[in-house]
């Protein structure tokens, strides 16, 4: 859980450590991040906070996204239970989110985290689906997760509240573990392997 580190091509992702939190409030309250964020703007303490209770949380496997050294993004990957009558299995669904410096922008970086984070979800903790949301216009999030292979499967019409533009439409994706089982299958994804903590 926490302890599980991954690697890509050019990336490590890890737990978010305590010193991590200024550098992530360097990048998260920026307006262009915050533009896209339901939450415009996070208090540094009750921020801190909030990390530091994630870590002991065995259902939350976020990690800091490290490029050289430097923390460029978050992705956060929530286990829950999905929904279902009972005898449904436990902890099967996870929600998926991320948020990335825009300095680092445009290179793939997010796309390549994201993946990394999907494929720990299915191979490693055997999730069987994987759910995100962003603002419709938001194209960049879009592109993001149809690139990891999602689909969009909810077009809500005016369902978000946006502080600048109003009523705007908002978008799920979803994606099942066989369908990613297929595309990674075909060579379209490589699946990272944990590496282990120092």
């Amino acid at each position: 859980m926490g302890s599980t580190n991954l690697r890509t091509e050019r990336l490590e992702l890890r737990p978010v450590q305590d010193e991590d939190i200024d550098r992530i409030l360097e990048y998260r309250n920026l307006p262009e991040v915050t533009r896209w964020l339901v939450r415009t703007e996070v208090d540094p303490a009750s921020f801190r906070a909030a990390w530091q209770r994630a870590a002991k949380d065995p259902d939350d496997h976020s990690k800091a996204v490290v490029l050289g050294g430097v923390v460029i993004g978050t992705v956060s990957l929530d286990v829950i239970d999905g929904m279902g009558q009972p005898g449904m299995p436990a902890r099967t669904e996870a929600e998926l989110g991320y948020i990335f410096d825009p300095a680092y922008g445009g290179q793939g970086y997010a796309t390549e985290a994201v993946t990394a984070m999907v494929a720990y979800a299915f191979d490693r903790l055997g999730v069987r689906r994987i759910t995100a949301g962003c603002f419709a216009d938001n194209l960049a999030s879009v592109r993001i997760l149809e690139k990891v292979g999602m689909r969009r499967e909810q077009h809500g019409v005016g369902d978000s509240w946006h502080a600048e533009l109003g009523w705007v439409d908002g978008y799920t994706y979803a994606l099942l573990a066989e369908t990613w089982r297929q595309v990674s299958g075909s060579g379209a994804a490589e699946v990272p392997r944990p590496a282990r903590s120092g």
